[in-house]
């Protein structure tokens, strides 16, 4: 796994600066507020993928759902579905960039790929639905909720915060090698 003080010869280039990304990220959002006259966030993207897929499946009734309905016969026209694509494309070309691009499962020796995939799966699944549930995603809420000081939005960070860390327990065996 690489790390900050691999080789420069050849190997990964350092990670960068997250005070940097901070305020570049800080600016992505103000230029979305300003630009779009909308924050950032991140299911409301997947959500229209779904809506696109039903709709190649059986049309008429992903315009009658009352969920999906509401997008029209191009749900795909939004702006979150391009944020959505482009933070794979922009991941991968900052992997590539820096030689860090590899398949792999991230995992501690105790833990199988499989249930390492599983968990991931698991948590994907819950998290998911949640942010449907929820009508936003962490990203959403952290971003741009936390942006404009909402409070539901800090009391979700403190909450999301405390439950990763009591959700750590049960899995933090994986981790220890």
């Amino acid at each position: 796994m690489p790390t900050e003080t691999d080789n420069p010869h050849g190997g990964p280039k350092p990670y960068a600066n997250p005070y940097l990304v901070g305020v570049l990220l800080g600016l992505v959002l103000l230029a979305s507020f300003a630009i779009l006259g909308a924050g950032l966030g991140a299911s409301g993207g997947i959500s229209r993928f779904a809506a696109a897929l039903s709709m190649s499946v059986a049309p008429s009734h992903t315009l009658s759902s009352e969920y999906f309905g509401k997008w029209g016969e191009n749900p795909l026209h939004y702006y979150l579905v391009f944020m959505f694509v482009g933070t794979f494309v922009g991941g991968l070309f900052s992997a590539l960039l820096a030689n860090r691009a590899r398949i792999q499962v991230e995992r501690g020796a105790a833990s199988s790929v499989g249930r390492r995939l599983g968990y991931a799966l698991a948590g994907g699944i819950i998290v998911g639905f949640a942010s449907r549930l929820a009508q936003g995603c962490t990203s959403g809420q952290a971003l741009t909720g936390g942006a404009l000081l909402l409070s539901g939005s800090l009391v979700f960070l403190v909450c999301l915060f405390a439950s990763g860390y009591a959700a750590a327990w049960f899995v933090k065996k994986q981790w220890h090698d």
